[in-house]
């Protein structure tokens, strides 16, 4: 029990300083609630340290073995915790000019972490229930925080009720699953379907779990919700939702699909190469009539999902390593791209519409350089990281004969590349709409800048963060 205690450390830390943040900052007046701020920041940084410092050698199963610690959870907790860290600072000055600087936005999105953790650690459905329950019912809860707001009010109930259809769905094929495999254990259902003559109960049970983990991933036909809620969500509620939960819906694709349900992989490939296809192409072709930042991101979102999906389809280490490599990636453009928006954004000012970013190279031109990296970072030009990324689930997909799929993810490469060329074109070539100085706190200029330098230097030196994701796997 003592090392079963040690595994879940940091989520035991974790927990036990949310529980401390919530109780001062019930005592805490507006104008000292940098406290909250200050103790969120250490707390994320702090279970970082606990995490890669507790992390075992080999990977270690706890409490009954429905929870398990190994080289991939360890990187992507570590990355999530210091992400949602650096969201942390990019939104202060946003939330401060907004009236919207509470410890609601802080905690909530502190047990969003701890709802993270658990799905990267589960080894078992009802852990990995739990740990997304509690990651989807704070981000709810953070859509609908600006009460003032139809739009965000509109954008909550939508997330919500969607939400809600797939975490049904999600636990209806697990206990199809649960009735013929007999186990929770991921492992144990592992080798029930490889014995199992009831194919008919495990497809239907298959299905229901991928809806449920193509909505909490953004795959299409379950993408609905992710532009409204991406335009309907305060940006910095939105930077939170676009970055550290795409790496536990990753997971949860990996745990469910590879480690708990391989027996049926001819089947669950052929699913998710349709959901990839129409995810590239449907994601790309409709950013292509956005005029507003966040939906095209949102839109962009879908189509990077796609390519997520095609390392996971290849059913070979290299391709989930590959898949892994690509999420994190995803994460550190996502961060920087949304950073920007939160950068000028100020009081009584929301930059949502591409318009708003005309000749922002004339206004500051290191912030424009660090807006055109991530568009190209998220084009696949390279020498940007995202170039990798797309480089490598490409050809894994090759490599395991899905020579069409590479081909197709290639077009729908060229397609996207246009619209993130349209907003370059609008940074440079565009006069500005107005005169006004860009204005942030140093702490966010230095790590927006860090954020966007570290693209290019990941993108010239990729073997470093891809070595990392191949020893994971």
């Amino acid at each position: 029990m003592l090392t079963d205690i040690n595994l879940v450390l940091p989520e035991i830390f974790l927990l036990v300083m949310i529980s401390i943040i919530l109780i001062i900052d019930l005592f805490l007046k507006d104008e000292s609630r940098g406290a909250t701020y200050v103790l969120s920041i250490v707390t994320l940084i702090t279970t970082a340290f606990l995490v890669i410092n507790n992390s075992p050698e080999t990977t270690q199963l706890a409490f009954h073995k429905s929870f398990v610690v190994d080289p991939m959870s360890v990187i992507l907790k570590s990355v999530s915790l210091l992400v949602v860290a650096a969201v942390f600072i990019y939104s202060r000055d946003y939330l401060v000019d907004r009236n919207f600087y509470k410890g609601e936005f802080f905690t909530l999105s502190l047990f969003g972490v701890l709802g993270m953790m658990l799905m990267i650690s589960s080894a078992n459905f009802l852990t990995l229930y739990l740990g997304l329950e509690l990651m989807s019912l704070t981000m709810y809860a953070m859509v609908a925080m600006q009460r003032d707001s139809d739009i965000a009010a509109e954008a909550a109930m939508k997330y919500f009720v969607l939400g809600a259809i797939a975490s049904g769905m999600l636990l209806y094929g697990m206990s199809i699953i649960f009735g013929v495999a007999n186990s929770l254990n991921l492992a144990e259902i592992n080798q029930a379907i490889s014995v199992s003559e009831n194919r008919l109960a495990l497809s239907f049970g298959l299905v229901f779990i991928i809806l449920g983990i193509a909505f909490k991933l953004g795959a299409v036909p379950f993408h609905m919700w992710m532009p409204d809620v991406y335009d309907g969500s305060p940006t910095a509620i939105t930077t939170y939702i676009a970055t550290a939960p795409k790496i536990a819906a990753f997971v949860m694709l990996y745990r469910v699909m590879v480690e708990g349900m391989s027996g049926m992989m001819v089947d669950w490939q052929s699913i998710l190469i349709i959901l990839s296809v129409a995810s590239m192409f449907i994601g790309n072709i409709i950013a292509i009539a956005q005029s507003n930042i966040k939906r095209l991101f949102a839109y962009s979102t879908i189509s990077h999902v796609g390519f997520i999906l095609m390392g996971v389809i290849t059913g070979t280490d290299n391709g989930y390593s590959a898949s892994m490599f690509y999420t994190i990636s995803y994460v550190l453009m996502s961060l920087a791209g949304f950073g920007i928006i939160l950068l000028m954004s100020r009081a009584g000012f929301e930059a949502n519409n591409i318009e708003d970013y005309s000749g922002m190279n004339q206004k500051s031109p290191w912030f424009a350089f660090i807006m055109l990296i991530t568009l190209f970072s998220m084009a696949g030009v390279p020498p940007m990281l995202g170039f990798w990324a797309k480089v490598s689930v490409l050809q894994e997909a090759v490599n395991a004969g899905l020579v069409w799929f590479a081909v197709a993810g290639v077009a729908a490469s060229i397609i996207g590349a246009y619209y993130y060329l349209r907003v370059v074109k609008v940074l440079y070539f565009d006069k500005p709409k107005d005169d006004t100085p860009i204005q942030a706190s140093m702490d966010m200029r230095l790590l927006l800048s860090a954020n966007g330098i570290s693209m290019l230097a990941l993108g010239i030196f990729p073997t470093s963060l891809l070595a990392l994701c191949v020893d994971a796997i």
